[in-house]
């Protein structure tokens, strides 16, 4: 067998590799986040800025909805700007069914080709409602075939309608047309309302009478949806009036981002603090952010400023068609602003694409400090404006608006205010017959207590957090250099906003993540695996909060196949597997080396001899079916079944390595002896049939062929001494004649990557220079794609763009270099 040495693929200097690459040189060079966290704390509460100016458009749920944030300050008269947009106000024109009644005629059965005409006779479609969807509870109209085509007739009081919008939810491709022209054509699906502008010769084309709205939806995969309707965009006078603050500076650490503000005469600084410090569950759990904006005039002279700070209802619920009900209430000494829907369907609904529509959102502050008000949408934050006298009752309706003003006076020095934003679900997860409350119920059952707590221990909480981030960042500059310590804060927050933290029925952590933007599944395996090594460096009760969902699902006798279930069931409810496939290799594989890493940290297999008997079936499997692994999928699924393929297989012998691990630390020689024996011919084994000259193919016996063996990162991490080193010197040295300019593609078959899988693998490298060399590109990813939204782990190498999934918390498993690196 003859491979190239390590030596002479790196015969092309590192500098001139970087260069090729369009590698960034300067290292100070800041990172210009995809998007920036500003309120992370689980899938339900977690709020984004999607671009570089936080006042130049609205703040989003990670599903990229509404879900505003308003700042203004307002400085001799002159308003700016400095955090978000005024939400957006529409009249309708044509009620989509979230509205109102929503009639159309439609067809499964393709039309003539001028369906689309208002001409058209459909006369002899049918007459349905909608949503068209096959989700049977929410159904307006079932829909379960392959193509559907819609009509909706409409007549107009007013024929000019400017600024006119296309109001669309839809799943998968669709086409729309007004009046026979088409309006709108996208490939893909979209589970929230998304509003599309209407092009002018569309409206010049509307009349009085008979105007059709037409629609082909397509599905493609998955669920089955569709409802449109028209609006048109309000504004205000008043909206003129306001300058957006000049934004001069962002800084980002692991638990804060900072934004400086030039607002005329004075410099405003707005700090955003989710305190997720892993090492104190009792503050991490507490879904709780603190907002503190600082005023200070640069020219030492008097000026009069107040502020205003608004929070949409928005936040609390799913749809735009839900009411809303929002009041004040004080509680020693905050003043608290609570808002929540009326009908409060707790745990009713899972999936992906959803907000959560139960619990309450607050807004809080010093009471002595501010007056608060609920209110319109329309008229809330416009009373601040026009400086008039707020309503301060209850108020119920369809567009709330929390607001706080709070007048500074005349400042002649540095000025701050504190804000708290808050979310209490009141109950988190439906955990197999149980609504589990938030893991915060064990400080406090009345949330303005639990606000009362934070505000009181504001200072110590942001004294903690101070350093923790620069550990943090210090720990991963001395690890992996500056660019990795950006992408390590970068991953922080966004990785734990994934997960629920929950205590189950027997008293156990419960750690639940939600696989979003891919399909909503709750406590996935092959999630856990990759995100799990943030978790080994700071808590592996967390980690091990991942695993006891998945070995309750097994010994409860719920779950009896002899590999590891895929998940628990559709966040929020975890009654059981809902994901269409298993995958036994690789869900097997995760839960035995996830294990032996726990055990690894601890030093004792103590957790692992809580669930022997589950662990010595699944070893027992991947030692039966792992090594040579079936057609069947792995976690890459996107990327489709694989038979044979080499990198399962390494993590099946891995996983039989770890469960030797394991039985050595519990002081049984002869097993441990036996499967780590059991483990090295299979290596040997493996590199024979994945041999392709200079490195080892995607599949056994499949030439021409290559692949990230990333799982192959464990054998040094875990001291398991498996696979020889000139397999990893190998793979290292040809990986580096594979990488594009935004990364090392994920395998043979195509430019796309996994961003978690190259930091694994470039953890893999033997020196610095080749870790930095695999890692500078994910970087320059982060760095330039044009995807304004959260971290995407999956992207295309050449052209930066995401091809799918965001705000996931496999980004956790960028730690994995700091892992190694403390384990040493």
């Amino acid at each position: 067998m003859r491979h190239a040495s390590p030596a002479a693929a790196r015969s092309i200097p590192f500098l001139l590799l970087l260069l090729v690459a369009g590698l960034p040189l300067a290292a100070q060079e800041p990172l210009r986040a995809p998007a920036y966290p500003l309120v992370t704390h689980n899938p339900n509460f977690s709020l984004w800025s999607m671009g570089d100016s936080l006042a130049a458009s609205h703040t989003k749920h990670w599903t990229e909805v509404d879900q505003d944030l308003l700042g203004l300050v307002e400085v001799d008269g002159t308003t700016y700007r400095f955090l978000g947009m005024p939400p957006i106000r529409h009249k309708t024109i044509l009620a989509a069914a979230d509205e109102g009644p929503a009639p159309a005629r439609y067809t499964e059965r393709r039309p003539r080709a001028n369906w689309i005409q208002p001409e058209y006779d459909d006369s002899g479609w049918s007459e349905g409602s909608a949503p068209f969807t096959d989700e049977e509870e929410e159904a307006g109209t079932p829909w379960t075939s392959e193509d559907l085509w819609y009509r909706r007739s409409f007549d107009l009081e007013t024929v000019q309608e400017n600024g006119l919008l296309l109001k669309i939810r839809h799943d998968d491709d669709v086409t729309v047309y007004l009046n026979g022209e088409q309006i709108f054509d996208v490939t893909g699906w979209q589970h929230s309302y998304k509003y599309i502008p209407v092009p002018e010769s569309a409206i010049l084309a509307l009349r009085p009478e008979g105007n059709v709205l037409a629609i082909h939806i397509r599905n493609t995969a998955g669920g089955q949806w569709l409802d449109a309707g028209l609006v048109r965009r309000v504004n205000t006078p008043e909206e003129n009036r306001i300058q957006e603050a000049k934004q001069t500076d962002v800084t980002l650490t692991a638990n804060q981002t900072i934004y400086r503000f030039d607002c005329g005469p004075v410099d405003l600084t707005v700090t955003f603090t989710s305190p997720l410090l892993l090492e104190d569950l009792t503050v991490y759990a507490r879904p709780i952010t603190y907002l503190d904006v600082n005023v200070d005039p640069r020219d030492g002279a008097e000026h009069d400023v107040s502020l205003y700070l608004g929070l949409s209802g928005d936040i609390a619920r799913t749809s735009p068609g839900q009411e809303l009900r929002a009041r004040r209430q004080v509680n020693d000494g905050l003043s608290v602003l609570q808002v929540g829907t009326t009908a409060q369907p707790v745990l009713e609904k899972k999936g992906d694409d959803l907000r959560i529509d139960w619990g309450y959102a607050y807004l809080a502050a010093p009471a002595e400090e501010v007056i608060q008000f609920p209110g319109d949408t329309a008229n809330s934050w416009l009373v601040f404006l026009r400086r008039e006298r707020p309503r301060t009752g209850p108020y119920t309706g369809g567009q709330a608006m929390l607001s706080t003003v709070s007048d500074l006076g005349t400042v002649s020095g540095p000025v701050s205010r504190t804000f708290l934003l808050g979310y209490d679900e009141r109950e988190s997860i439906h955990y197999f017959g149980s609504p589990l409350e938030p893991w915060y119920k064990k400080e406090a059952t009345a949330f303005p207590d639990l606000l009362t707590t934070a505000w009181r221990e504001h200072d110590a909480v942001l004294e903690r957090v101070r350093a923790f981030d620069e550990r943090l960042a210090a720990d991963a500059r001395a690890a992996g250099g500056d660019h990795y310590a950006d992408l390590c804060v970068l991953a922080y927050r966004q990785a734990l906003a994934a997960h629920t933290l929950v205590e189950s029925p027997e008293g156990e952590l419960l750690y639940l993540s939600k696989e979003n933007n891919s399909n909503g599944s709750i406590n996935t395996v092959d999630v856990t695996y990759p995100s799990a090594p943030l978790f080994l460096v700071y808590n592996p009760d967390l980690l091990k909060g991942m695993l006891n969902g998945i070995f309750y699902y097994s010994e409860s006798g719920r779950w009896t196949k002899p590999f590891a279930a895929h998940d628990l069931g559709t966040y929020p409810i975890a009654t059981g597997q809902t994901y269409g496939e298993d995958m036994p290799v690789e869900e097997a594989g995760n839960m035995l080396i996830l294990t032996a890493a726990i055990a690894d940290r601890e030093g004792n297999a103590d957790y692992a001899s809580l669930h022997w008997e589950t662990l010595t079936t699944w070893a027992d499997y991947l030692r039966e079916s792992g090594f040579d692994p079936e057609n069947q999928l792995s976690t890459d699924d996107f990327s489709g079944h694989l038979a044979r393929n080499a990198n399962l297989s390494v993590k099946a012998i891995l996983g039989l390595a770890s469960y030797g691990k394991l039985a050595g630390l519990r002081g049984d020689t002869a097993v441990a002896g036996d499967f780590t024996r059991a483990a090295r011919d299979m290596a040997r084994q493996w590199m024979r049939l994945a041999d392709d000259g200079d490195h080892y193919s995607l599949t056994f016996e499949g030439p021409g062929t290559w692949s990230q063996k990333y799982n192959l990162v464990w054998d040094e991490l875990l001291g398991l001494d498996i696979f020889p080193d000139e397999v990893i010197d190998t793979e290292i040295a040809y990986y580096l004649t594979r990488q594009n300019a935004f990364g090392l593609p994920l395998d043979s078959r195509d430019t796309y990557t996994k961003s978690d899988w190259i930091l694994w693998t470039a953890t893999m490298a033997r020196n610095q220079e080749d870790f930095t060399a695999l890692m500078e590109p994910v970087w320059s990813f982060a760095h330039e794609t044009p995807e304004r939204v959260p971290l995407t782990d999956w992207h295309d190498t050449v052209d930066a763009r995401r091809i799918g999934f965001k705000a996931r918390s496999v980004v956790g498993g960028y730690f994995i270099k700091l892992l190694k690196e403390q384990r040493r």
